[in-house]
């Protein structure tokens, strides 16, 4: 008996060792390469817990979609950029339009069991791509963190929070999507790049 459950043990260690292997490849494959001319491109990454979100680097002024919340709170989508990478970072403020301090709803990271074990963040937006009938999640690291903002919580009357959210590509013909985020209303979006 044993020696079965060593067997499966050794198995389940291989398999692991193999799906780790072929994850590495696949986020070592994802890099860029090619034009040295191009302008180097801006990644965004989740600030870390308990400091302060900084301005995203190429987010514009111009308001490209608004989405109401509840309680006064306003997300203003500025950018939704496509990378060379097969990523689509959408970048915005997040205001508390009312007059006084909001608490951030949690339900806004969605209630997958891998994003609630990490702290409040935007993690439950989705694109939806309606011409191919699919719809893209958030990204997650490898300890299943979201490639979101993160660390949201009290909003102060008036006060405003850049924030951005970071997706699989849709397809390069795809350049109109809707932008859900739970308690938010929904807002079609472009996709630039």
């Amino acid at each position: 008996m044993s020696s079965i459950r060593f067997t499966a043990q050794a198995r389940r260690g291989v398999v692991a060792l193999a799906l780790a292997a072929g994850l590495a490849a696949g986020v070592a494959g994802c890099g860029g390469g090619g034009d040295d001319d191009k302008k180097p491109e801006t990644t965004a990454s989740a600030p870390q817990k308990g400091s302060d979100p900084s301005p995203q680097e190429g987010q514009s002024d111009d308001v490209q979609a608004e989405l109401k919340g509840s309680s006064g709170l306003l997300l203003q989508i500025t950018s939704a950029e496509r990378d060379a990478g097969g990523f689509v970072t959408v970048n915005g403020t997040l205001k508390n339009d009312s007059a006084k301090a909001v608490t951030v709803p949690g339900a806004l990271r969605g209630d997958e069991t891998e994003i609630i074990a990490h702290d409040r963040s935007l993690g439950g937006a989705t694109l939806v791509d309606s011409k191919e009938k699919k719809r893209y999640y958030v990204l997650r690291d490898t300890e299943g963190r979201p490639l979101t903002t993160t660390g949201l919580s009290i909003l102060k009357a008036g006060e405003e929070l850049p924030v951005f959210m970071q997706f699989p590509s849709p397809p390069e013909s795809t350049t109109d999507v809707t932008l859900q985020l739970p308690t938010f209303s929904s807002a079609t979006i472009k996709i630039s790049g």
